[in-house]
C-alpha cells in the first residue's frame, strides 16, 4: 500500500513539472521568428531614437518595464489608462503618478510594430524588450527577453499602490517586497542597481537630505539641497536631481560605490548599505561592474517571468493604452 501511495505520489509530482513546465515554454526568445520576424528590430530602431533625443529615457524604460511586472504580473496593465468603470488606471497610484513614464515611446514603438505585423506583437512584449533595448543604449547590459506574453484587460490601483517599492521603505520592507515576487535580498540589491541611471523628484528624497542623520555625506546633502529646496510646494517637488551625481546617464557601477560613501539619494538606496544584511552585496558590486551587469541581466529575466499571461488568455491590444 505504502508502495502504491509512493507512486502515485512520483507520478502526481511528474505531471506538476510538466505542466509547470509546458507553462514555461509558452515564453521563448523565437515567438516571433515566423509571425513578425522584424518585431525586435522595430523596436529597437523606436527605442534607439527616444534614448539619444533624452538620455533619461532609459531609466524611464527599465523602470516601466519593472512597475509592470510587479502588479499583476508582465501584463502591461500599467499602460491602460482610466476606463471607467471597468478601469481604474495604475498610473495614478502613489508610486506612479508623476513619476512612471516613457509610454509615448511604447505607443511609438507599439504602432511601428503594427505598421509591420498589426494584431501580432504584444505591448507587455514590447515593454519588457524596451527595457533591454534601454539598457543597452545606455551601457548597460543586453540579454535575451523571452516573449509571447499577452496584454491584460484589467488593472489594479490597489496593488499597485500595496505591491510597488517607496522611496522611504527600509531594508526589511524592501526585501519583503521583493521576496513577494520571487526575488532574493541579492537580486533586490540588483535590481536596485538600475538607478545608476535617471533621476528623482525633489519630494522623494527631501527628508533625507534636510534630515541632518548619520547616514548621509554632509557635503552631499548640500549640494543636493542646491536642487531641492526645503520649501513644500508642487513646483519645488517637482524639481529632478540625478540619482547618480557622478555619471548619470552611464549604466555602471557608481550607484554602488555612493552607496559606500553614504551619498544613496533615497532613504530606499541607502538602506541597502547601513550596517544590515544586504552590505556585503553593495561592496561586491562597488568592486566588480562586470559581476553587477551580469546578475543585472540575469535579475531581469526572472523579472520578465513574473506570472506572464500566455496561451489564449489576455488579449494582444492594438492600443496599448486601451482594451480595443
Amino acid at each position: 500500500m505504502g508502495g502504491r501511495i509512493q507512486s502515485v505520489t512520483i507520478t502526481f509530482a511528474i505531471i506538476l513539472v510538466l505542466l509547470g513546465t509546458a507553462c514555461d515554454a509558452q515564453l521563448s526568445s523565437t515567438f516571433y521568428d515566423t509571425t513578425c520576424p522584424n518585431a525586435l528590430s522595430t523596436i529597437r530602431t523606436t527605442i534607439r531614437t527616444a534614448v539619444s533625443k533624452e538620455r533619461r529615457m532609459a531609466a524611464s524604460l527599465v523602470r516601466l518595464h519593472f512597475h509592470d511586472c510587479f502588479v499583476q504580473g508582465c501584463d502591461a496593465s500599467i499602460l491602460l489608462d482610466d476606463s471607467p468603470p471597468t478601469i481604474v488606471s495604475e498610473k495614478g497610484a502613489l508610486p506612479n503618478n508623476n513619476s512612471v513614464r516613457g509610454f509615448e515611446v511604447i505607443d511609438q514603438a507599439k504602432a511601428a510594430v503594427e505598421k509591420v505585423c498589426p494584431g501580432v506583437v504584444s505591448c507587455a512584449d514590447i515593454v519588457a524588450v524596451a527595457a533591454r533595448d534601454a539598457s543597452f543604449a545606455v551601457g548597460g547590459p543586453s540579454w535575451v527577453v523571452k516573449l509571447g506574453r499577452r496584454d491584460s484587460t484589467t488593472a489594479s490601483i490597489a496593488l499597485a499602490n500595496s505591491d510597488l517599492p517607496l522611496a522611504s521603505d527600509d531594508l526589511n520592507t524592501l526585501i519583503s517586497r521583493f521576496s513577494n515576487k520571487g526575488f532574493s535580498a541579492k537580486e533586490m540589491v540588483t535590481l536596485s542597481g538600475a538607478h545608476t541611471i535617471g533621476q528623482a523628484r525633489c519630494v522623494t528624497f527631501r527628508n533625507r537630505i534636510y534630515g541632518n542623520t548619520s547616514d548621509i555625506d554632509a557635503g552631499f546633502a548640500s549640494t543636493r539641497q542646491r536642487g531641492c529646496p526645503s520649501l513644500i510646494n508642487n513646483d519645488n517637488n517637482k524639481k529632478l536631481s540625478p540619482l547618480d551625481l557622478v555619471t548619470p546617464n552611464s549604466f555602471d557601477n557608481n550607484y554602488f560605490k555612493n552607496l559606500i560613501q553614504k551619498k544613496g539619494l533615497l532613504q530606499s538606496d541607502q538602506v541597502l548599505f547601513s550596517g544590515g544584511s544586504t552590505d556585503s552585496f553593495v561592496s561586491e558590486y562597488s568592486k566588480n561592474p562586470t559581476t553587477f551587469k551580469s546578475d543585472f541581466a540575469a535579475a531581469m529575466i526572472k523579472m520578465g517571468d513574473i506570472s506572464p499571461l500566455t496561451g489564449s488568455a489576455g488579449i494582444i491590444r492594438k492600443i496599448c493604452s486601451a482594451i480595443n
